[in-house]
């Protein structure tokens, strides 16, 4: 089993039961498995566990302690990336982001200006994180 270079992304979201039904239709499409859990002394949480070709990569959720509203454009995450296995599966997610009335930023389309065969989706999630869905073929 290969392992991705990341063991887990954590965020920190405004309203975690809206955040967590969209990543969870998000993340349940890209094969991502969800872990519901409560520890003693720590906000209520929950990860999504990734394919197991990647490890044991995971995204998980947390209520944030500050009611600001996220801005990619200041010091943090400017937006996050997941690979697509194909083409046809970016398109797959944007007809399912279309249909939980996700905000598109870009549709799919081909962004060579990024290298060849970049074919990528571009949407926000609930909090106005960016999101992307990429596929780039194997070299």
């Amino acid at each position: 089993m290969s392992k991705s270079p990341l063991h887990h992304l954590d965020l920190n979201v405004l309203d975690l039961q809206r955040s967590r039904t969209f990543y969870d239709r998000l993340l349940t499409q890209l094969s991502y498995r969800r872990v519901d859990y409560s520890s003693p002394g720590e906000p209520e949480g929950c990860d999504w566990l990734a394919p197991g070709n990647l490890g044991r990569f995971s995204v998980g959720l947390y209520p944030a302690s500050n009611p600001t509203a996220y801005n990619r454009h200041t010091p943090g995450v400017h937006h996050i990336a997941f690979a697509a296995p194909t083409r046809i599966a970016v398109d797959d997610l944007y007809q399912t982001l279309i249909a939980m009335e996700a905000t598109i930023l870009d549709p799919p389309r081909d962004y060579p200006q990024y290298e060849p065969d970049y074919y990528a989706v571009f949407f926000l999630d609930p909090n106005g994180i960016k999101l992307e869905y990429v596929f780039t073929p194997d070299k």
